[in-house]
């Protein structure tokens, strides 16, 4: 194949795949205008429309799409095949993207990253803190961190931090002006800090259980964010009640910054896994990040 044949594919994969030729065009560090020429050249040869353009988006057409699902995983599969060859260097080499929270991110991934990559200079670690449940085959991560309990069955999953469990807390100057919820459903009369989730299609439902009884809280309040530093911080100025994972608020309890209620209410859960496809052929430099955050405690699998 010639190789100009090969790039067009290239730079149609790129954009059929980023729904976007801005977003492609960065990504393989040329101008959207050439790209948008040779696409268009591809188009050409083959006879067919391959994208659908609108002033908004760009989508495959039912050609594009075909060739996007029968080509793309070949040039997936040659790109996994030049990673493996890492392994005859003296160490691995590659990049990895991984998507996950921002509290797995900043408490497990990092300090582990931290530790790991100084020994291995030739891999690069990608993370996208996303809230959504990505569809890593989809956007091309190689991996993803969730709850136990969230990992779709068809995923290898890898538990790489312990049990969790969340924390109800408040300020002192909070409670000085307002009784203590006694039960989840008090939260209603309280003011609280809310979480907007794009995948629970809008503000976050605080999860509760006590012997068996589950129960989920709408709760109101002046203040929602989409992050858990913001929602620390506004608990912390007494702007009302946050619901946190309980490592995140322990020394701002400790210290009396903070104070904890509904402690009963909320048992450990299944803590943090790192899952990737089944048929994924792992590379040296994945191989090595799975090993580096491998979870070893108690509750290791």
């Amino acid at each position: 194949m010639p190789r100009g044949n090969v790039n067009d594919l290239l730079a149609f994969l790129a954009v059929a795949k980023e729904r976007s030729f801005t977003r492609a065009a960065a990504k393989l560090g040329v101008s959207q205008s050439a790209l948008s020429h040779t696409v268009r050249g591809l188009e050409e040869r083959l006879g067919l429309r391959l994208l659908t353009r609108t002033t908004r988006s760009v989508s495959p057409t039912e050609a594009g799409e075909r060739l996007l699902q029968t080509v793309g995983p070949r040039f997936e599969e040659i790109e996994t095949e030049l990673a493996s060859l890492s392994e005859l260097r003296d160490k691995p080499a590659g990049t990895i993207r991984i998507t996950a929270g921002e509290y797995a991110a900043d408490t497990v991934l990092w300090p582990a990253l931290a530790k790991l990559l100084p020994d291995y200079p030739d891999i690069k670690v990608e993370i996208i803190v996303d809230y959504g449940l990505t569809d890593i085959v989809a956007e091309r991560y190689d991996a993803g961190v969730r709850l136990g309990e969230q990992v779709a069955k068809d995923m290898i999953a890898v538990r790489i931090g312990p049990d969790m469990r969340m924390a109800v807390v408040g300020a002192p100057s909070y409670f000085a002006r307002r009784k203590p919820p006694k039960t989840p459903q008090d939260l209603t009369a309280h003011d609280c800090i809310n979480l907007r989730l794009p995948t629970y299609g809008g503000l976050y439902a605080w999860e509760f259980d006590k012997n068996g009884r589950e129960i989920k809280v709408r709760v109101e309040g002046q203040f929602v964010f989409n992050t858990s530093a913001l929602r620390l911080n506004a608990a912390l100025a007494g702007f009302g009640l946050a619901y946190l994972p309980e490592d995140q608020a322990r020394a701002h309890i400790a210290e009396g910054r903070l104070v904890r209620v509904l402690a009963d209410w909320c048992p450990p859960f299944s803590g943090c896994h790192l899952y990737y496809p089944s048929r994924r052929q792992q590379s040296p430099a994945f191989a090595v990040l799975v090993e580096a955050l491998r979870y070893r405690g108690n509750n290791s699998e």
